[in-house]
């Protein structure tokens, strides 16, 4: 039973998405009594954002689902210069045509997940560079520059990592922080903004926010942060063998999206329903309750709805037909390359470098650590796994092969 009586609170928490609140009292009530606007702010490095950004973009859409007012903030201003937080080091600097490419091919991302409108809880999408760009340096540095101290800032972990390590920290990257919490200040005014939200690493950044907002106009706003989304054994999320997992359909097929939602870990498959998909919490503790072969039925319903949300339902069921076919259907396709059992026996390991999937042990040992080889479909990491009569081999996407006696 959540500890919240906003919609908003409640549904953010049963659903796993808080790790640290401002002011948890204060933003419950204020989403009891009015419509919040709530931002967060996406850099546009990249023509594309990834799976790493998507708890951020479903917390937007939960927002709107619990009748507040999503702001999607686009740093073109911010990106010319590139968040140093927890970075080893500087970003490469963007052109400005380059980011405005970015960021016209972001957009489309966002029109999946909220709805956009001129309504008091639609969602709008503005961009930090119609403010940032015109300021002048005198009477910023006069006017923001004295409610930061520098001792202070010294201090935050996204900036004392990289002193820590010894790695260069440039003047530019520095002055992002303030950046950040100028925009904080900049759309409370605008757009009534009370609520900015991120990843547990900008949490210094929107507490410099939420400070500036109240020095400079006596305004009270507030700060939510979600936790680092992990894999259960520790990875980063939306990492794989082939690089970011990216939400443009043009970036990474949805087919590849699909299999990345399917290949989830058994231990991540409710946390990963709760955050990523619509489905009622009732159902997704009966799909996390499953257990051995029947779990599989889970993470099927999980790329089912995770790709339905960012490439719709018939690519979703494409996907789901594609891999079916591939997986199961074909497991006993006589056109399969085939391996036997040695002396009864055979691992993973020996039969991707026996199939010529894998030029050497090694090489079949450092895929299976990076969750590239399947057995009937599963990801394994095991290097001794042991194979059957019937078992399909896959490496990659493309590589099948088929376990015989």
């Amino acid at each position: 039973m959540s500890q919240y009586t906003s919609d908003l609170l409640r549904l953010l928490d049963t659903r796993g998405y808080i790790h640290q609140l401002t002011d948890a009292s204060g933003l419950d009530a204020l989403a009891v009594k009015e419509i919040v606007p709530g931002y967060i702010g996406f850099d546009p490095t990249a023509p594309s954002l990834h799976v790493g950004s998507l708890v951020q973009i479903m917390m937007l859409r939960r927002l709107q689902q619990a009748g507040h007012k999503p702001i999607v903030l686009m740093g073109g201003g911010t990106g010319k210069i590139g968040d140093p937080s927890f970075k080893d080091e500087a970003r490469k600097l963007l052109t400005t045509d380059t980011i405005a490419s970015n960021v016209a091919s972001i957009k489309r991302v966002f029109e999946k997940f909220l709805t956009f409108g001129d309504g008091p809880s639609d969602a709008v999408m503005v961009d930090n560079a119609d403010w940032l760009d015109k300021l002048e340096y005198i009477p910023f540095l006069r006017d923001i520059g004295q409610h930061f101290s520098v001792n202070r800032m010294l201090s935050f972990d996204s900036v004392k990592t990289r002193l820590d390590r010894e790695q260069s920290l440039s003047f530019l990257e520095f002055n992002y922080m303030i950046l950040q919490a100028y925009d904080f200040l900049e759309l409370s005014r605008r757009s009534a903004c009370r609520l900015q939200m991120g990843g547990s690493d900008q949490w210094g950044n929107i507490v410099n926010g939420i400070e500036l907002s109240r020095r400079v106009d006596g305004t009270q706003v507030y700060g939510l942060t979600t936790p680092l989304i992990t894999t259960a054994d520790g990875g980063k999320m939306g990492k794989t063998m082939n690089g970011a997992v990216w939400l443009n359909a043009d970036a990474l097929p949805a087919y590849d999206y699909w299999q990345f939602w399917r290949n989830t870990q058994d231990a991540d498959v409710g946390r990963f329903l709760r955050l990523f998909t619509d489905l009622p919490l009732d159902e997704i503790a009966r799909l996390e309750s499953l257990e051995g072969a029947e779990i599989n039925d889970a993470k099927k319903i999980l790329a089912d709805a995770a790709t339905t949300m960012a490439h719709g339902l018939e690519a979703a069921a494409s996907a789901a037909q594609t891999a079916r076919k591939t997986f199961e259907e074909g497991a006993s396709d006589a056109n399969l390359p085939t391996v036997a059992l040695v002396e009864g026996a055979l691992t993973v390991t020996q039969a991707n470098v026996a199939l010529g999937f894998a030029s050497s042990n090694k090489e079949a040992r450092r895929k299976l650590a990076e969750g590239a080889i399947r057995v009937n479909g599963d990801v394994v990491t095991d290097p001794a796994h042991p194979l059957q009569p019937g078992d399909k081999v896959s490496f990659g996407a493309k590589k099948h092969g088929l376990v015989i006696a």
